[in-house]
């Protein structure tokens, strides 16, 4: 699994001009599930994300997590982040896992991240959508 925190003010996502999921303060967080990937590697990232240390303290330090500070977290799925890039012109996919299983593990993340955090969002796996964002600082991390 790759993902791509992103510290936001506030995020949103839209299908056919329809907000299906939108946050205030807290983490957009971009899927991209490889073929490898099951629930178990979900559930990892998503105790890792909610206690991942992106949020300023009193002094401005990175010490708060998503929970400590009882924020939003977004979840969108996007396959082409596990894309190969590495040669030629054109991305590969063959990391990335097959539609079935990638909805199956995407799905299963978010029903994990719903039973652990009050304020949980989400994409459509398979959708077109337009995804807006406010980067809060900005702040932008790979998780692999």
């Amino acid at each position: 699994m790759i993902t791509l925190l992103q510290r936001v003010s506030e995020s949103r996502v839209e299908i056919g001009g329809e907000v299906v999921g939108r946050i205030g303060q807290g983490i957009l967080l971009l899927v991209g599930v490889q073929a490898e990937d099951d629930a178990a590697v979900a559930e990892r990232f998503v105790e890792r994300v909610l206690n991942y240390r992106v949020f300023g303290d009193a002094e401005g330090k990175m010490n708060l997590s998503l929970r400590d500070i009882d924020g939003g977290l977004l979840l969108v799925p996007q396959f082409t982040l596990a894309a190969d890039t590495r040669k030629g012109r054109r991305p590969s996919f063959t990391s990335a896992a097959p539609p079935d299983h990638g909805q199956s593990v995407f799905e299963a993340m978010v029903e994990i991240a719903r039973a652990a955090h009050a304020e949980v969002a989400c994409g459509r796996f398979g959708a077109d959508m337009q995804v807006q964002l406010v980067n809060d600082g900005p702040v932008t991390f790979i998780l692999d």
